[in-house]
């Protein structure tokens, strides 16, 4: 028999009972005996029909309804379900217009009554099964069933309409990272043998797709659907919350579910501990940090995919295509610390774009760059990559160790985890650079260039929104740089580290040790960050020593000599300017930084464009003297001899 069936069975079973429930109450109300007979007809429609058992039963069961109390719900649920019971309950009330059930009427008529039943702590109040209009008094005020149980009495089971802007179903997803499979697999045991009440299950770590994955997964083991709240989304209001949290608890039950409260890291999650001790039942809580509940609670880690799982992720998401991207996987999973839904979503998007294209790799590469983009676009500046190999003017050792940064970040899978380096130890698998030099030798060309090869976008830190005079926000900003950074597999350049990671200060009062505190919480996050970070400074003497021993490399920017400078000089120029009796060697004489000469060159296409003339030595000797006055320093007649 198909699922349908069988429901359409239980459906019709269903009725049946409630049919003859209503006739048993029809007779009750009369004031006659009730027959034998009718009283057991119910009893046999039960009986016949199929698991599982009736609505009301069920209903009975899941909040210990006594007979009498199930009795008065059913009659609740008769009157707006079936027009004889309502003729009869306004009879046997005495008025023929009012086919309201009252808790007189139903002392008076009911088997078994008890005065007990409609206090605010039983059942069918405490759960707001029912509403009683108290205006004319507790025996003479209307009882009504709350709409949502009348339609789980017929057989109609759905989440309350007044929870439903709030709660969002989550079902369990079809592929999870093994190492997420693994902790829900161990949380599910753990669940199982828990005694009742079970306790919080607080899922901590960097991935928030991860531990909705993981909750889900284990609600599913437990035979559980999984209804996800946003933290920012509980009532300030105190009564509101404990209206919110008795609904929640009647529906925990009535949908066999369990509670996902999402967005623990937001300001409005304070009331969140305070609600989860009260509601009950399974509840997840996830977040980065979270602040426990008093209920016993279950801290678990559910952090990104390493790469390796990233790697069979992005095969599962890719389908056929993965095999005609030559490696590029490898590549992709070392450098995008994404979360497996955002593998899985990003491969069945590009999958038609990938069908078509004969350039497979860079619809994936671009596709990436783009999941991450949107987080760090808000905090640090995007910059425009041009400048390649060409450009970059530096001694062979400096451009040898160049490659050398490009290939750590390049062969990191196959290093660290293939060949095991990760196992060992998870600190230091972080690429950080520092670039040392005066002001425009080259430093922020070369993360230009180094982001071009490895085709990873380039932003730049910018200090001035990252440094903060109130304690403990810019330990804050640059949690939220490092955590979107590292989703989105970029290059990080921080100008003027020195500015920031500079050395700590003894302590003389307590913004001296939170500054302190910043500083180690920096250093702890650059050793665990999984990227390129480049640093540059004009003074490395005054970096912290502890920040210096944590870098994998350091290049030493010097000024250029004559001959560099005149190969800078050759090559500042693009191909369309218009330049005429250009003397490279006379210019090289002028003790000029690259940074330097790009301005003045660009300073004088100026001035030539403003004299509708090519760029000549005349326009250049002027944009030079300009810059070096800006520099403070001016040119001497041996430096610029022969340029006019």
């Amino acid at each position: 028999m198909t699922g349908a069936n069988a429901q359409s069975e239980w459906m019709d079973a269903n009725q049946r009972c409630l049919a003859a429930e209503f006739e048993r109450l029809k007779i009750r109300l009369t004031g006659a005996a009730v027959p034998v007979a009718g009283e057991t007809a119910a009893d046999d429609a039960r009986a016949a029909s199929p698991a599982p058992p009736a609505a009301i039963d069920a209903l009975t069961s899941c909040f210990g309804l006594s007979a009498f109390e199930r009795d008065i719900l059913l009659l609740c649920a008769g009157v707006e379900m079936h027009a004889d019971l309502a003729r009869s309950c306004a009879e046997a009330a005495g008025v023929p217009t009012r086919t309201s059930v009252t808790f007189g009427l139903a002392l008076a008529r009911l088997k078994d009554p008890r005065w007990s039943a409609l206090t605010p702590m039983a059942p069918l109040r405490r759960w707001r099964l029912v509403e009683v209009d108290e205006t004319a008094g507790l025996t003479s005020g209307r009882i009504r069933i709350d709409e949502r149980i009348l339609h789980y009495v017929a057989g109609l089971n759905y989440l309350d309409q007044r929870l439903q802007p709030l709660l969002r179903h989550r079902q369990p997803v079809h592929a999870m990272a093994a190492a997420q499979q693994t902790v829900a697999a161990t949380l599910v045991t753990t669940l199982k043998e828990a005694d009742a009440p079970p306790p919080v299950v607080m899922l901590t770590g960097d991935d928030l797709d991860g531990q909705v994955d993981v909750a889900a997964k284990v609600a599913s083991e437990l035979g559980l659907h999984l209804y996800a709240l946003a933290a920012d989304a509980l009532p300030s209001n105190a009564a509101e919350r404990e209206a919110l949290g008795i609904l929640w608890q009647r529906e925990s039950r009535l949908l066999n579910a369990a509670l996902l409260v999402e967005g623990m890291d937001r300001e409005g999650a304070k009331h969140v501990p305070g609600f989860v001790d009260r509601v009950g039942g399974l509840v997840f809580l996830a977040g980065k940090e979270l602040a426990a509940p008093s209920r016993a609670t279950l801290r678990v880690d559910v952090n990104k995919p390493e790469a390796p799982d990233r790697r069979t992720l992005w095969v599962h998401a890719l389908g056929p295509a993965a095999a005609r991207l030559n490696g590029s996987v490898d590549a992709i999973a070392a450098q995008f610390r994404l979360s497996a839904q955002s593998i899985l979503t990003t491969g069945r998007e590009i999958q038609p774009e990938l069908a078509g294209s004969e350039q497979a790799e860079a619809v994936l590469w671009r596709a990436c760059q783009r999941a991450g983009r949107t987080k760090l676009d808000e905090l640090a500046q995007r910059i425009d990559l041009q400048a390649d190999w060409e450009a970059l003017v530096l001694p062979p050792p400096q451009i040898a160790t160049l490659h050398q940064i490009a290939a750590h970040v390049r062969h990191r899978l196959a290093v660290y985890h293939d060949w095991g380096f990760a196992s060992r130890s998870s600190r230091g698998l972080g690429i950080t650079v520092l670039f040392a030099g005066e002001s425009g030798t080259g430093k922020t060309m070369a993360a230009e260039v180094l982001a071009n090869e490895l085709h990873l976008d380039l932003y730049r830190i910018d200090l001035s929104s990252v440094v903060s005079k109130y304690i403990g926000e810019t330990e804050k900003n640059l949690r939220r740089v490092f955590d979107a950074a590292e989703d989105s597999g970029v290059v990080l350049l921080f100008d003027e580290a020195d500015a920031l990671f500079g050395k700590r200060s003894e302590v003389k009062d307590s913004h001296d040790r939170y500054a302190n505190i910043e500083v180690s919480y920096l250093l702890q996050r650059m050793e665990a960050y999984r990227g390129l970070a480049i640093l540059t400074t004009n003074m490395k003497a005054s970096l912290d020593p502890a920040f210096q021993r944590r870098l994998r490399f350091v290049v030493q920017f010097p000024f250029p000599d004559l001959a560099q400078r005149e190969a800078i000089w050759r090559t500042i120029f693009p191909a369309a300017t218009p330049v005429e009796n250009l003397d490279f060697a006379k210019l090289a004489r002028a003790q000029m930084a690259g940074g330097n000469i790009r301005n003045i060159a660009l300073n004088a296409a100026f001035l030539a464009a403003q004299a509708h003339t090519p760029v000549r030595m005349g326009q250049l000797l002027q944009a030079a003297q300009s810059e070096a006055a800006k520099r403070e320093r001016p040119l001497s007649d041996a430096e610029t001899k022969g340029w006019v």
